[in-house]
């Protein structure tokens, strides 16, 4: 299937989704928005998706929303923004509940919807040239893309407060440090680290994957004996699967497990 702004190969057990309109920074306009949801669906069920690797064309990985698209709408640019974050948010939440783990190659600039982006991916790899910048406020808007819901929780009330406020910028060695991103590598690195990461995920337990997927993006909404209970269940359910049965035998046979993501 081929799309106008993005592309998305799977490779491996890998799907790579990459950002498409370079002359553009990669912009988040109404089109991308619609096809990242659809993507997220094509990932979310075909079984052969057992990881998923985000990034941008060029040399930004996203610069944020396309503000051109939302000033020539004029006064249609309220319906405009609730149809495309209507979609961008339903692709993200696919993404998100998914169980294969998705993780961000930041190639470049990520700012505004580009920084949501990368918040909202289960890893982050940063080129050295990275930067992070909010930048809503900036232009007189408010956050999108789950970043006031992921942000404060991977990195704290205080940090996203100031980042959002006051558009802070951040290199890739301060986002690295702030726990942003998990690693910075050379820019010509970026995607092929991501990747191998990716690749190696994509060999393990996707259910398993899943499922801490699932149990730490609840986490902050639970008490502490709920969290537990679902723990619990999720462990319990996890022991019958068949990479579980796998897991546990390989284990017990010191070798190498071998699992099939069921």
């Amino acid at each position: 299937m081929s799309f106008e702004t993005l592309l998305f190969d799977v490779t491996d057990g890998v799907a790579t989704i990459t950002f498409n309109r370079p002359e553009a920074a990669n912009a988040m306009g109404p089109d991308c928005a619609r096809e990242l949801s659809e993507v997220a669906l094509l990932c979310d069920d075909d079984p052969d998706v057992r990881a998923i690797v985000m990034t941008g064309a060029g040399k930004m990985f996203c610069a944020g929303g396309d503000l051109g698209a939302f000033v020539s709408a004029g006064a249609g640019a309220k319906s405009l923004l609730k149809k495309m974050t209507g979609d961008l948010h339903l692709g993200l939440s696919r993404l998100s509940r998914g169980a294969a783990p998705v993780i961000a190659a930041v190639n470049g600039t990520a700012a505004g919807a580009g920084f949501s982006l990368v918040m909202a991916a289960d890893l982050a790899i940063a080129a050295e040239s990275a930067v992070f910048t909010m930048a809503y406020t900036r232009a007189g808007l408010s956050p999108d893309g789950s970043s006031t819901y992921f942000m404060p929780r991977k990195i704290g009330d205080r940090r996203t407060r100031e980042l959002m406020l006051t558009n802070r910028v951040l290199n890739a060695a301060e986002a690295l440090s702030w726990g942003v991103v998990n690693q910075v590598v050379p820019d010509e690195e970026v995607v092929t680290v991501a990747t191998e990461l990716a690749r190696k995920l994509a060999k393990g337990p996707t259910l398993a994957n899943g499922a801490v997927k699932t149990l730490l993006n609840g986490t902050f909404d639970q008490s502490l004996e709920s969290q537990m209970e679902l723990e619990a269940r999720s462990i319990a359910e996890l022991s019958v699967s068949e990479d579980g049965q796998e897991g546990m035998k390989a284990f017990l046979e010191k070798r190498k497990p071998v699992f099939t993501g069921k």
